[in-house]
């Protein structure tokens, strides 16, 4: 006796929402009812996803808003500056910073007040007297300094400057140093030193790190021995000695220029070694993985199986080890400049501005000195907090 066949129709049953009634996709199979949601992710490229986990990340957005602002003040720094930072005046030596006012007699009117130099009769020491009397105000696209934007575009124009006097003896946005040279500028062109030597190191030691941490890992033998060694040799070196044997052995008759390149390529050099062994670790868990033999035996070269498929399995590593390194560098560079041992007048970056706040009792009649410290800080922590949430974008499925 044959079976009945079985009723392949689903089984309706009652809405929820309509009491007794039947419900208009009460018919649909579950697995066809995917939300809009769903179906973007289900078709979304990695980029996409990336992104959309990134946003997620509030403070990690907000630290990669305050790093765009840096970075176009690298690009702009000369712009931004009003003063040239070279430009040095001994009578106007060590003044503190000058407040901006917005408006005047309620309008927006931009101005500052006129400040005056004298000897205190009973100190001897200089002091600044603000005279209320003499108001000067700022005007916004004004003609100063030649420079090149971006080394290549000739131009004076700044963003900010005053009316009817010289720039240069009106106006102290952050003051002055010892040697009377505007702190704001110079800080505009300290932000393009540091963070530029920042960037071009990690790059460098980045490829560094991924190249030679992979050939490592994926060849081994005799080329694995022979790199981790190199990797245990750098390791060992003391820091501190070692910088000081390369700041003597850099010529003081360089220009900047070359001095910058100097720091840059030894900065980059040190700082490979912790990726590459990590690198190396991954590869060597990699290199057994059927992926790869399918990409060996499809006859993909080895560069391209490292590069294009063995590095994309750990990018998410790669990423935050990259954005951890770029505050290291720029730590590394700010404590060498502020020692001695690494930029050295007339170059300018954060280093070298904050060694000026090494004097304890300059410091005490100048706390404005340490200004400097500021986007340090802000810089460091804005790479953690970005490098943290790309960290898990870069795992978008995770």
């Amino acid at each position: 006796m044959a079976e009945p066949e079985q009723d392949l129709k689903p089984h309706a049953t009652p809405s929820s929402s309509q009491g007794e009634g039947w419900g208009e996709g009460d018919f649909l199979d579950e697995d066809v009812t995917t939300t809009e949601a769903e179906e973007r992710i289900s078709v979304a490229t990695a980029g996409q996803l990336m992104w959309w986990r990134f946003r997620k990340h509030r403070l990690a957005m907000v630290s990669a808003v305050v790093l765009i602002i840096f970075y176009l003040v690298v690009i702009f720094a000369p712009f931004l500056a009003y003063v040239d930072p070279e430009l040095s005046e001994a009578q106007r030596s060590l003044m503190p910073p000058q407040p901006v006012h917005l408006f005047r007699e309620g309008r927006f009117e931009p101005h500052v007040y006129a400040v005056k130099g004298a000897r205190d009769p009973k100190t001897f020491k200089r002091v600044y007297v603000t005279d209320p009397n003499t108001v000067i105000p700022l005007r916004f696209f004004v003609k100063g300094f030649p420079y090149k934007l971006l080394g290549v575009i000739p131009s004076d124009i700044h963003l900010l400057g005053v009316e009817g006097v010289p720039v240069e003896e009106a106006l102290f946005i952050l003051g002055t140093d010892l040697n009377g040279r505007d702190l704001w500028s110079r800080l505009m062109f300290a932000t393009q030193m540091s963070l530029t030597i920042g960037l071009a190191a990690v790059a460098i030691s980045l490829f560094l790190g991924v190249l030679l941490g992979g050939i490592s890992g994926y060849f081994s033998g005799t080329v694995d021995t022979l790199i981790q060694r190199v990797i245990e040799i750098l390791r060992s070196l003391p820091t501190i000695p070692l910088w000081m044997g390369l700041a003597a052995a850099l010529p003081g008759s360089w220009p900047v220029q070359r001095v910058y390149l100097a720091i840059t390529i030894i900065i980059s050099l040190l700082g490979w070694t912790e990726l590459a062994r990590v690198v190396r670790g991954r590869f060597l868990t990699l290199r057994e993985e059927d992926f790869i033999t399918a990409a060996e035996l499809a006859g993909c070269s080895r560069m391209r199986i490292i590069f294009r498929h063995m590095v994309p399995s750990f990018l998410s590593h790669i990423i935050a080890a990259t954005t951890l390194a770029i505050p290291a560098m720029i730590i590394s560079e700010t404590s060498l400049s502020f020692l001695g041992l690494g930029l050295r007048p007339p170059a300018i970056s954060w280093g070298v501005l904050l060694e000026q706040a090494q004097n304890i009792q300059a410091l005490a009649i100048s706390p404005w000195l340490l200004l400097p410290a500021i986007p340090v800080i802000l810089a460091v922590l804005a790479f953690n907090f970005v490098g943290d949430g790309l960290r898990d974008a870069a795992d978008p499925y995770g």
